[in-house]
């Protein structure tokens, strides 16, 4: 079973650039405006990956009422997912839900 540490920080994007707030209810795992991620835990909020390669969203699937953001890291090809978060971008996730 995953440990989950509640690591919830502020970040600059590393694909957009944009300032991203805190999530506020629980950790904050990937950018809101562009769903971009960094493979940065191992666990989730534990931050301990050596990798830091940047998680590509790919695809998207539904998660016990609700959906995950499917990704693909960019420098070690490790698929990893998130649930998405309240205030990411829908149309975004429309995109990619469509992309098939």
């Amino acid at each position: 079973m995953k440990k989950f540490i509640n690591n919830d920080e502020s970040f600059i994007c590393s694909n957009c650039k944009k300032y991203v707030e805190k999530l506020n209810y629980t950790s904050r795992d990937h950018c809101p405006y562009c769903l971009y991620s960094k493979h940065v835990d191992i666990n989730p909020g534990d931050r301990l990956n050596t990798c830091k390669g940047l998680l590509i969203p790919i695809d998207i699937e539904p998660f016990k009422g609700t959906y995950k953001i499917i990704y693909k890291c960019e420098k070690c090809g490790t698929i990893h997912k998130n649930i998405i978060a309240t205030d990411d971008n829908m149309d975004k996730i429309i995109e990619l839900s469509t992309k098939k």
